[in-house]
């Protein structure tokens, strides 16, 4: 379930005067200290995926959302600390003067509910316009201008309807403010997803009263905010998945990494010469130092023009590692088994990074046709090197490592023996350092190594 291309429009309508009054009145009593605690239950409630996800999810309620999670606190929930309603507290606690225009709007209010409606055609010379519920098929007029002049027939309105005071059954309604314009395709998915919500809960309960659009509507209207931001979600983590991720020099860029420890040079490098799907580029240099000789390079995919913007995997093998790199998480998983069929337990898992570099990306972008492509300066690709490689390395030092014959680096560094051999890996691992070899400028500082294991 997801929204199609997060084709979604939000705006806020305009509201009656004195209907925006009356709201205005319910939010400062929501905002009393003895309702705070109910105002954080209802909007936990009513925004429940974004509260899940924290401070860290990767997108924020739309401005509409939070206007529609208003609109229930102040006319569907019910304090569960035994407080009156919002409105209730309102219409019989006198407290303050309310005019007779706007208390008239209280009861209407009070019977309103969220809804989804479909904007139906506009007859010429009609200062209103159609809705049509799709939840019960109840026809609302309201006034033309309220909706703006680009509300196209066919399109679904996310939103809150009130009727205006009178008769309780005239079709005469106005939106209550925060309006989300779908397109019918998703419209249709978020009400059925919801519909299957509502169905399971009459089974579980063993009571079909929810079966009437407008009680359930009124009773669980936070489920339909719920899955629409679950279909926010889906789109969003979706989108992202597609993201191709390039250099400045247009190649695929390799955000996904894995690290492995060996101690068999030859016999790993051997294999990957062997493995389908991959060949050996020409021989490597460390940009600036000697090389060890133990240096080999693999890549898979077409190495061909924009500067093998087809390739997507790569694996360097050093004296003693196996770096990975790969154009995706998934991928990754591929070659890691084929890894690990190949060389079994010649290879030591040491750390992987699968997170993208941070990029804010905007809801144009999101919504183009084309996949996103998005380039990866020098700059930020060391931070991700740099971030990764201090994270391995200095767990290293007190790992298992085939290195020094399953010992761990630090408790070698006891004998001055020990401590030459660790010294020694050090220097190599410098020298082959991968951040060296992907772009010509060292990842990591091994100073820093040297200093944890103690040799300086």
């Amino acid at each position: 379930m997801k929204l199609a291309n997060e084709r979604v429009v939000g705006r806020s309508v305009p509201v009656t005067k004195e209907l925006d009054i009356i709201l205005m009145r319910l939010d400062r009593l929501s905002m009393t200290p003895g309702f705070a605690q109910q105002r954080r239950i209802a909007f936990t409630r009513a925004l429940q995926v974004y509260v899940e996800l924290g401070s860290q999810a990767p997108l924020s309620p739309l401005p509409e959302e939070v206007g529609l999670a208003d609109l229930l606190l102040y006319a569907d929930f019910y304090p569960e600390d035994g407080q009156l309603t919002l409105i209730e507290q309102l219409r019989d606690v006198i407290t303050e003067h309310i005019p007779e225009e706007e208390r008239v709007w209280l009861d209407p209010l009070k019977h309103s509910y969220m809804d989804l409606v479909e904007l139906l055609p506009q007859e010429i010379g009609k200062e209103r316009r159609n809705l049509r519920s799709i939840g019960n098929g109840r026809v609302y007029e309201v006034p033309a201008d309220s909706l703006g002049s680009d509300a196209e027939s066919g399109q679904v309105l996310f939103t809150r309807l009130v009727r205006e005071p009178g008769d309780p059954e005239s079709p005469l309604a106005v939106p209550a403010g925060p309006v989300l314009m779908l397109s019918a395709e998703d419209a249709k998915a978020l009400y059925e997803t919801t519909g299957e919500e509502r169905r399971e809960m009459e089974v579980v309960g063993g009571s079909f009263e929810l079966g009437d659009w407008p009680e359930f509507a009124k009773r669980f209207g936070h489920l339909l905010l719920r899955n629409f931001a679950r279909m926010r979600l889906a789109a969003l983590v979706e989108a992202v998945s597609e993201i191709r991720y390039r250099t400045t020099a247009g190649a695929s860029y390799f955000y996904v990494m894995a690290l492995y420890e060996h101690h068999e040079f030859t016999f790993i490098a051997g294999g990957m010469a062997e493995l389908e799907g991959w060949k050996e580029e020409a021989p490597v240099r460390s940009a600036g130092t000697t090389a060890s000789g133990k240096l080999r390079r693999f890549v898979q995919g077409k190495n061909e023009a924009a500067a093998g913007a087809s390739l997507t995997a790569r694996v360097t093998v050093t004296a003693t590692g196996l770096f990975l790199e790969c154009d995706s998480r998934e991928r990754l998983d591929t070659v890691k088994h084929s890894l690990a069929a190949a060389f079994g337990f010649s290879l030591h898992f040491r750390g992987e990074a699968v997170q993208p570099p941070m990029r804010q990306v905007t809801q144009a972008e999101l919504s183009a046709a084309e996949p996103l492509t998005v380039v990866v300066t020098d700059e930020e690709d060391r931070t991700l090197m740099n971030a990764f490689l201090e994270t391995v390395y200095l767990e290293w030092a007190d790992r298992e490592s085939p290195a020094v014959g399953g010992e761990t680096p630090r408790h070698v560094m006891t004998t001055q023996s020990g401590r030459s051999q660790v010294a020694a890996l050090i220097d190599e691992m410098e020298r082959n350092d991968f951040g060296r070899l992907r772009s010509g400028v060292t990842a990591f500082d091994y100073n820093k190594l040297r200093a944890h294991v103690g040799l300086c």
